[in-house]
């Protein structure tokens, strides 16, 4: 008979708990089930109207994930509130909880104040080729806590935003215009006029070449066995490598053909063996 109460007791209270808090449970699944979806529909409606206004492409995905961290944080509030936990209690331990994970992670939220900052300052934008951190490569997007990378051999390179925003950062893109360096070195015994000549040629015939600033050719090494020249003109950014590629290639085809003579290394007899001197270059 006891056996019988202490059952009928344990089922009054299971039922009383099913009766109060199963529908409380009830409407709290639902809830978060139709927040996420209304937090993805939102998201995509944001991120449409973004790209509607022609809002900077760096921001795009940084404010995406903003605003769906935050509306995911009120979900769960929401959510917590349906289930009937007081909220000034819940407020608290979230605060207290909030301090803890932000010690544990300061690195995070440097990094989060990094994006901000580099949204703001903007030393680079998406689809900039830059270089920091020792890495390079063409900015593919900018995230909350780190900045992606995409390099010209298809790798993908994440860098950290805190490290990012506090480092030097060599932006090759931000200006139209890029000087053009390559360095010839031909023979001493070389007519130096002809050689300047030769440069000239192939800078005036080539259209990607910007005729300000002039272009320049100078002698930047004098050695015993060779002279260095360089050559400096200017192009936009989109020619820079194409116009490098080609000017080497038709330099060494017009030396050949005006019989320029390269640098031969001299040679001296140093030392010795049994069977005679052995030479090394110099």
């Amino acid at each position: 008979m006891s056996n019988l109460f202490n059952f009928e007791a344990y089922s009054a209270t299971i039922t009383n708990f099913v009766m109060v808090y199963g529908m409380r449970l009830v409407v709290a699944v639902i809830t978060l089930l139709v927040g996420l979806w209304v937090i993805n529909w939102l998201n995509r409606l944001v991120y449409n109207l973004m790209v509607k206004k022609d809002v900077d492409v760096s921001l795009r995905p940084f404010l995406k994930s903003v605003l769906a961290v935050a509306m995911r944080v009120l979900l769960i509030i929401l959510v917590i509130a349906q289930l009937g936990v007081e909220m000034t209690s819940f407020i608290a331990i979230l605060g207290s909880a909030g301090l803890a994970i932000g010690l544990a992670l300061q690195g995070s939220l440097a990094n989060f104040a990094g994006g901000v900052l580099i949204l703001t300052i903007k030393p680079f934008r998406v689809g900039d080729y830059i270089e920091a951190q020792g890495q390079g490569g063409t900015v593919d997007m900018i995230n909350i806590f780190n900045t992606v990378l995409k390099t010209p051999d298809n790798k993908t390179i994440f860098i950290p935003n805190g490290p990012l925003a506090n480092s030097v950062v060599v932006n090759y893109t931000i200006e139209k215009t890029r000087r053009v360096e390559l360095k010839f070195v031909v023979s001493v015994n070389n007519d130096i006029g002809k050689v300047r000549q030769i440069l000239q040629g192939l800078i005036k015939a080539d259209e990607r070449v910007l005729p300000e600033p002039e272009p320049a050719i100078v002698v930047t090494d004098f050695a015993e066995h060779a002279l260095t020249l360089s050559v400096r003109v200017w192009a936009n950014k989109e020619n820079f490598w194409p116009l490098s590629w080609d000017l080497n290639e038709k330099a060494k085809a017009a030396f050949e053909q005006e019989g320029i003579q390269m640098p031969v290394p001299r040679r001296e007899m140093v030392g010795s063996t049994a069977g005679g001197q052995v030479p090394k270059a110099v």
